[in-house]
């Protein structure tokens, strides 16, 4: 049995939801003294904990879970040292409970630990044996993690028990977990977790996000559920038709905060917070850690638990092989066509461009030539782009292009190579392009191609590439030290000639 589906003593035991209907049953979440979450919100200290008048007429909430099993507790200090040593886990905060080690150290129900073995999963990731206990003991939680470390369970496991330990849902009552996600794309990828791990215990959810007709997502949250994961444009028009309510948000995940801020969400971010309950969890979620999420951490975030799995510093997933080449804009379109031919065997590859425009004008060119090319950008309907990702992943269509729509968020198993056919603008987007390869462990490769328009960005370009262990040009790091660059020409790669002479990708695997 889970040490979490029996508690005694706990006014909110552990609760086996697979004979709950998901309503029935009084909901004693009410709108309290009168004041909304927001007003009440907004008199207490920003990032301090609530004064006892910002809880009037707030049922309490059980959210601490975590009992550590007899494995954990018998390691010593200079165990858990080494082992977040080995594992590149560094944390912060007070009482930070130990690392576990295996699935069986966390307790999970067993419902949620069949799912875990049926998913193949053999051991935590770093992110997810040290924030698990984080987030069972109901602390607000900082984690700083690259894409692709296992983030999302890392969170959603905990919120599954943190639900089945809250009153059932009572007709009108608003979700207890929300998930803030920057993308459509991520939010459809949490939404397919949440699925996968919640529907044992019969916790539903909904993915709220716009650019597809409102009325499913209405009829979703009018019926009731239990964890909505949302888009906050989107999920503000919810609030404001008064289709759904936060009053029993007790659970707050925001995911890539980062990026959630890179796209001026920040306005939305703050009015909803400001309407969720003073003492919710808050698990707030990031690959890198500029000062401008530090600064909102610092607001919304009380007496937080911190870990930082490898560097807060900007870094790529060492499992990436990175090749950077030193071209001119007018070569690019040729240099990709020679590296196609080169890389392609019916793998997965993914090609960023700047623009929309640039996307479609260079898949409708690849096409022209014998690629099968498809591309995906914020232009595209909800229902085409679906469309494209599902043949993406299939394979049949293996090549895709895309805007940064695509480049947080995405996660297709198995995308052996990256071309950044246009730099991004930033070093941040750069880290994230390139980690939608060598995710889960596997092994990837991300080609670059940087004109003389992107010296601005070679000396932090450099860094990077340098702490992963890739070889640095001297194109490139000339224009680090602030050279001119150098007349390009096509690098490594071997010429082919001027594209494919119109043979179609079936003709170059004979």
């Amino acid at each position: 049995m889970s040490r979490y589906d029996s508690r005694p003593g706990d006014p909110a035991s552990y609760r086996d939801r697979k004979s709950d209907s998901g309503f029935g049953g009084g909901s004693s979440y009410g709108g309290g003294s009168g004041r909304s979450s927001s007003e009440r919100r907004d008199q207490s200290h920003a990032g301090g904990s609530p004064r006892k008048s910002d809880l009037d007429g707030l049922t309490p909430f059980e959210k601490n879970f975590y009992v550590e099993s007899p494995t954990v507790a018998a390691m010593s200090d200079r165990e858990v040292e080494e082992y977040r040593l080995r594992r590149e886990i560094t944390v912060e905060g007070r009482d930070v409970p130990k690392p576990v080690l295996s699935f069986d150290d966390v307790g999970f129900p067993e419902y949620v630990m069949q799912e875990v073995s049926k998913a193949g999963f053999t051991e935590p990731t770093p992110i997810q044996s040290q924030g698990w206990p984080m987030a069972l003991k109901g602390r607000d939680l900082i984690g700083i993690a690259e894409t692709g470390s296992g983030k999302t369970l890392a969170y959603l496991l905990p919120a599954i028990v943190h639900v089945n330990a809250q009153p059932i849902l009572a007709p009108g009552d608003g979700p207890i977990v929300l998930v803030l996600a920057p993308t459509r794309e991520l939010a459809v990828q949490i939404q397919q977790e949440a699925t996968k791990f919640g529907a044992s215990s019969r916790i539903k959810n909904t993915c709220i996000y716009g650019g597809v007709p409102k009325g499913p997502q209405v009829r979703d949250l009018q019926k009731g559920v239990e964890i909505v994961i949302a888009t906050p444009g989107r999920l503000i028009d919810m609030l404001e038709s008064h289709h759904t309510n936060l009053r029993r948000v007790t659970y707050l995940v925001l995911d890539e905060a980062d990026r959630m801020l890179d796209m001026g969400f920040e306005p939305q971010m703050r009015k909803i917070i400001n309407q969720i309950r003073p003492d919710r969890q808050t698990l707030y979620w990031s690959a890198t850690w500029p000062k401008e999420v530090e600064l909102l951490a610092r607001n919304f975030l009380y007496n937080p638990y911190k870990v930082v799995i490898g560097s807060a510093d900007l870094k790529a997933n060492h499992a990436i092989r990175q090749h950077v080449d030193i071209i001119s804009e007018n070569q690019k379109y040729n240099k990709l066509v020679k590296l196609l031919e080169d890389i392609m065997d019916g793998s997965r590859i993914l090609i960023f461009m700047d623009t929309k425009k640039g996307c479609d004008q260079i898949t409708r060119q690849l096409r022209m030539d014998g690629w099968p090319a498809l591309s995906i950008h914020g232009d595209k309907s909800q229902a085409e782009r679906d469309w494209v990702l599902s043949e993406f992943k299939s394979g049949k269509a293996p090549i895709m292009t895309a805007t940064d729509v695509a480049a947080r968020g995405l996660d297709v198993k198995d995308v052996k190579y990256v071309i950044n056919y246009d730099f991004p603008g930033s070093l941040e987007d750069y880290v994230h392009r390139i980690g939608r390869t060598g995710r889960a462990g596997a092994k990837g490769t991300a080609y670059t191609f940087f004109t003389a328009g992107n010296a601005r960005f070679a000396k932090e370009l450099i860094s990077i590439l340098e702490e992963a262990g890739q070889k640095v040009s001297p194109e490139l790091a000339a224009m680090g030290r602030g050279a001119p660059p150098p007349p390009t020409g096509f690098g490594g790669y071997r010429d082919r000639g001027r594209g494919t002479g119109g043979r179609s990708w079936s003709e170059l695997k004979r």
